[in-house]
């Protein structure tokens, strides 16, 4: 995999954050307005209602969303990397079809796992290619919250709560739902206690001692999951075998680039036709996803020409 210092070349945020034009489409954003040791405007990223209002900011900029907000304490996601998800499994989709291009449109079905509060990649996807989106959580109230966003914004989106902690997809597909592709951004600490100590070690870096605030938010599903990322995505893949003629690409982050291999031992036990480790980037910083298929690739085209 090579090293990839950008965002996706289709990514509005490529280029960084216009605030000039945000603070005239959002003006709420210019109270928290500062600038940087080289006198460049900014943010105060170690604010979380900062970071919330840039958020609102950009998706009413860039994505068409007049209407976002969380309750607090939810996970505050960083936009640009969102968007990157979304359009990388733009691309993984393209490699499926005839034309070899992003396909758009509201027949390509997406399942977002663990959609959180703030409905982020529904929001984006929907904006981006105009797919359908399903999103699931186990949090009642984030589920409540995400309908508000829905419901203000007249959005057509599928929302749906997961009753039972231990399932992934049991209990929220059904029978007669079809997917392109399922996406999920996984708990990455295996305890409260490693994700309290993982936010001490970030305030500690920012200079801000022992502060158990998170700017970006997170509440306990969003953060910890018993035995981390890999037991999580591990019940993924188990799971996805069920379903495994219903979609045509499972998908999850991996914060650890050290999972990937345990996870590659997985998938083979799982007897998946194939299997990709996607690179991302926001900076300095990597990130990637792994994407599984039962299908094989000759079969991969009738899945899309069928508009799942």
């Amino acid at each position: 995999m090579a090293s990839k210092t950008k965002l996706h070349p289709r990514n509005l945020h490529l280029d960084g954050y216009d605030f000039e034009r945000l603070v005239a489409q959002t003006p709420e954003l210019e109270a928290f307005m500062i600038k940087n040791p080289v006198g460049q405007s900014t943010v105060d990223f170690q604010d979380p209602r900062a970071v919330r209002m840039l958020n609102r900011a950009l998706l009413r900029t860039h994505h068409d969303i007049e209407f976002w907000d969380i309750p607090a304490g939810y996970l505050c996601p960083p936009i640009p990397g969102r968007v990157d998800y979304i359009h990388h499994l733009a691309d993984l989709l393209a490699e499926d079809t005839k034309v070899q291009e992003a396909p758009r449109g509201n027949h390509i079905k997406a399942l977002d796992i663990g959609t959180g509060a703030s409905l982020v990649y529904p929001l984006i996807g929907q904006s981006a290619y105009g797919w359908r989106f399903t999103g699931v959580d186990v949090d009642a109230n984030a589920v409540k919250s995400a309908r508000q966003i829905r419901d203000v914004n007249k959005l057509d989106i599928d929302l749906r709560l997961q009753n039972n902690s231990e399932n992934i997809f049991r209990g929220v597909i059904q029978p007669d739902d079809a997917f392109h592709v399922t996406m999920c951004n996984p708990p990455f600490h295996g305890s409260l206690e490693q994700a309290n100590k993982g936010t001490q070690r970030k305030w500690a870096s920012l200079g801000k001692g022992r502060s158990t605030k998170l700017n970006f938010g997170g509440r306990d599903a969003e953060l910890w999951y018993p035995g981390g990322e890999i037991k999580f995505i591990a019940r993924m893949v188990a799971e996805s075998m069920d379903f495994a003629k219903q979609c045509l690409w499972f998908t999850s982050l991996v914060s650890k680039k050290d999972n990937l291999q345990p996870l590659h031992r997985i998938l083979g036990k799982a007897r998946v036709a194939d299997y990709k480790v996607v690179e991302m980037a926001q900076g300095q910083k990597t990130s990637r996803f792994i994407a599984w298929t039962y299908f094989k690739k000759k079969h991969r085209t009738l899945f899309d020409e069928r508009g799942a």
